[in-house]
């Protein structure tokens, strides 16, 4: 069985015992605790946040991987951004399906948040989705632009930074997180991204 369908088929086995803990929230009166997850319930805001996090994380870096089959001079390069691609893609899916099955946005909202004390700038990172090790829109555009030999130096050298980051938000998530197939999807992706970011690193010495 592959490792997304096991997450899969462990994230589905949750959601059972997370629709009886929203129901016994319910129940208990309409105090500001009942929005948060409660203390029996199989999930909580670190599980919460690493998938919300982590969903545009991936799905930025499958985009900047298909970039490669046409502008990747390497083939290694061309073959990691391949395999990038076809673990994170299943790997958003399977995030997705957690918020679902938790009653969670795939988004943070924000609606009620304060924000008279934030910059310009921090407002538009949050509204933009940006965080650690993601690219910019300038870095999007150049390496869209580039090609060849020039192409392979701009990917390793951005996706080892967005790479990087993850392992930190998975790390988190490991040490933090209560939900048993987010922590194990967390293990999976610093496994698959150490040994990618090994690759990457002898490649961009080559």
């Amino acid at each position: 069985m592959s490792t997304t369908r096991r997450f899969a088929r462990a994230a589905a086995a949750t959601v059972a015992a997370v629709t009886a803990a929203t129901v016994l929230a319910a129940c208990g009166g309409g105090d500001d605790s009942a929005a948060q997850p409660g203390a029996n319930a199989s999930f909580n805001l670190v599980d919460v946040g690493f998938a919300q996090q982590m969903i545009p994380h991936h799905s930025q870096a499958v985009k900047m991987a298909a970039l490669a089959a046409t502008r990747a001079k390497d083939p290694k390069v061309k073959k990691l951004a391949a395999q990038i691609a076809a673990a994170q893609g299943p790997e958003i899916e399977t995030m997705q399906g957690f918020l679902e099955s938790w009653g969670e946005p795939l988004a943070p909202d924000m609606a009620d948040m304060d924000h008279s004390s934030m910059s310009a700038e921090e407002m538009a990172a949050m509204t933009s989705g940006s965080m650690p090790g993601m690219a910019s829109d300038d870095d999007l555009a150049r390496l869209s632009a580039a090609k060849g030999a020039a192409f392979d130096r701009l990917f390793l050298t951005l996706m080892l930074e967005h790479h990087r980051a993850a392992l930190e938000m998975a790390q988190k998530e490991q040490t933090g997180g209560r939900s048993e197939p987010a922590t194990a999807l967390a293990e999976e992706i610093v496994t698959t991204q150490t040994a990618e970011i090994t690759r990457m690193s002898k490649l961009q010495k080559a």
